[in-house]
């Protein structure tokens, strides 16, 4: 009896030896580490700007005082040629103005230029009187460089946002007809604005002016600058950004950040 329970229970090692791969085989297999496949990322595609204007790599520019003196320097001449604009603008409704004080008939070439200048901001239906000229030279009136300067870099985080990059927008200006720019990625839910998308960078510069100089929401702006004027002031930047309270949604310290700018960067604003 002995014998054949020894016997069995040989048989039933050698059996369970025999079939141990194919019983055991795929748990233990299981319990390995799996070699991980590697993930294949899509690469990213740069997205295309929406203009032909080729900008300097702001982003690539590392030493601050350099990437500062290039923006500057890149941005300064449409400025200039907005306000020198504005001057000769300006000019041809203070001789409209003083002649109209001393009612002196204005020639058919004032008329047309001072007819011009009333549509370009929007006060084209205005009759060329002494009232009408006073409210056209609150609106045509230069912008200090430095004022233009600082929010031009802090809207674009010195050329380097998308929005830059992509629409030469500098400004962060917005548009409201549908495609009329480029749509924000973290634009609000029910939101319809886009941001504007000019084709140079003086049609940008221009559009800002224009925005400033016209746009109700900053009338304290220009209540401001001509208030300076009364006063035979210097039209001051830091004093100007008290009436762009509504620029942003941070007011008051948005306010402070360009003032602090504008004290931290002077000596760049005359290079």
């Amino acid at each position: 009896m002995i014998k054949k329970l020894g016997l069995l229970i040989t048989v039933i090692i050698c059996v369970t030896a025999l079939l141990y791969p194919f019983i055991w085989g795929t748990r233990v297999a299981d319990t390995q580490p799996r070699e991980e496949q590697p993930t294949v990322e899509k690469p990213t595609v740069p997205e295309k700007p929406l203009h032909n204007v080729k900008l300097p790599n702001f982003a690539a520019i590392k030493d601050v005082k350099q990437k500062k003196a290039a923006f500057f320097d890149f941005i300064r001449e449409p400025i200039e040629k907005a306000n020198a604009k504005l001057r000769s603008q300006r000019a041809v409704l203070e001789i409209a103005l003083m002649m109209t004080q001393f009612d002196e008939p204005l020639t058919d070439v004032q008329i047309d230029k001072v007819t011009d200048i009333f549509a370009e901001y929007g006060l084209g239906d205005e009759q060329i009187s002494e009232l009408s000229l006073r409210q056209a030279l609150r609106r045509v009136d230069v912008i200090p460089k430095e004022l233009v300067m600082m929010q031009a870099a802090n809207e674009s985080a010195w050329g380097t946002s998308r929005f830059a990059r992509i629409g030469l927008n500098f400004f962060g200006q917005w548009c409201f007809s549908q495609g009329c720019g480029m749509v924000p990625k973290r634009r609000n839910q029910g939101a319809k604005h886009e941001v504007a998308v000019y084709q140079s960078v003086q049609e940008a510069v221009n559009a800002y002016f224009y925005n400033i100089n016209t746009n109700s929401a900053y009338r304290e702006l220009r209540d401001i600058r001509a208030d300076l004027r009364q006063a035979q002031q210097p039209i001051d930047a830091k004093a100007l950004t008290y009436g762009l309270m509504s620029y942003s949604e941070r007011g008051e310290a948005y306010i402070e950040e360009l003032q602090a700018m504008i004290d931290h960067n002077r000596t760049y604003f005359d290079e």
